[in-house]
């Protein structure tokens, strides 16, 4: 018997949807904004040298030597660093955290999907702000009154970077109100909030080791602010899970993290196949919005963003097309190597 009288008991939600994982062989994958490049050799040495004994362990809370490692890199801290299981867990620990006005938190309304997810998920009120024509936030936008705002800086899908003398501006007229500002891709070229947190007490930076640290796969995330909001957070977590991140991943990201000399060399190699990438499509007239992330936003007037999306793919070339309202022109592009980029480049050649 299945009558379903339960059916009104349960959470009724819209879930995020991720990036496509397919499964063909021998694809150009540039859906999902991974890195390109493998992690520091360090983390080859973790695993080679990894103990399983470890693991009938449960890890430590204190992140003692990741830690260490990030906060004589951000001059913080450790009081003001909280580490959790990627930096979707740590957004959404921070909404249950921080996000509980009877006003609406805001948010653009073209950005990182998951927000409004998140927003229905806990409960919270949540307004979209219209990004300007030329998809930028307009900072006096954000000075009315609100129970938050959630900003990020590069934003996604439209790499768009916002200064950082824009995102204080945000912060100072909000002083009753937290500002997250997530910095998923901050390190393609744009410069952190983080230095903003010993002014603001009403600061969150979030940032992640899956794109530019190579490490999407252990699920590793941070978040930097006053030890009065890193408390708060902690506390959330410990009501929640207080056993987030696994013992290999932490030492994993420890080891990736101090190995400083090779993530600038891939930052930078990534960097530079973006401009070229960008040079290319520019010559086939394409309109490429400025990108400070490991990814492009560009369309074409003269071809139809989703069949080229369904042409590539048939090629074996996988990137983002987004069926939305105001984007539905574009095509969002992660940066591969030179290789991949080169044969992206020839088969929209192909198809034009």
């Amino acid at each position: 018997m299945n009558n379903r009288k339960w059916a009104d008991k349960i959470r009724k939600i819209e879930p995020y949807v991720p990036g496509e994982q397919p499964q063909m062989k021998d694809i150009i994958k540039l859906n999902t904004n991974e890195n390109p490049y493998p992690p520091s050799p360090r983390v080859k040495k973790v695993m080679k040298e990894f103990s399983t004994d470890k693991l009938r362990l449960y890890p430590s809370f204190k992140f003692e030597e990741l830690k260490n490692v990030l906060c004589a890199a951000y001059g913080i801290n450790k009081d003001e660093l909280y580490i959790g299981n990627g930096s979707d867990e740590v957004l959404a620990l921070c909404f249950a955290a921080f996000f509980n006005s009877d006003k609406p938190i805001l948010m653009a309304d073209i950005t990182y999907s998951f927000y409004d997810v998140w927003s229905e998920f806990f409960n919270v009120k949540y307004e979209k702000i219209p990004l300007n024509d030329k998809f930028e936030i307009n900072r006096v936008d954000y000075y009315k009154e609100n129970g938050g705002v959630i900003i990020a800086n590069p934003n996604a899908p439209t790499s768009i970077y916002m200064g950082l003398d824009d995102i204080e501006d945000i912060v100072k007229h909000n002083e009753s109100s937290i500002v997250i500002v997530d910095e998923a891709y901050i390190d393609f070229g744009g410069e952190s909030a983080v230095g903003l947190i010993k002014k603001y007490d009403n600061l969150v930076v979030v940032q992640t080791f899956s794109k530019s640290r190579s490490l999407a796969g252990i699920r590793i995330g941070y978040a930097m602010a006053d030890k009065a909001l890193i408390d708060v957070l902690e506390a959330v977590k410990n009501s929640f899970n207080s056993y987030t991140v696994s013992v290999f991943s932490q030492t994993a990201a420890a080891e990736c993290a101090a190995d400083i000399e090779y993530f600038d060399e891939c930052r930078k190699k990534i960097m530079k196949t973006r401009e070229w990438t960008i040079g290319e499509l520019d010559k086939l007239g394409f309109k490429t919005l400025p990108s400070m992330t490991n990814f492009i936003f560009t369309k074409n007037n003269n071809i139809e963003a989703k069949k080229l999306f369904e042409y590539l793919r048939s090629k074996k070339i996988i990137v983002r097309y987004f069926d939305k309202k105001r984007i539905n022109e574009y095509l969002r592009i992660t940066i591969g190597t030179d290789e991949e980029m080169e044969k992206l480049i020839e088969a929209i050649k192909e198809y034009s």
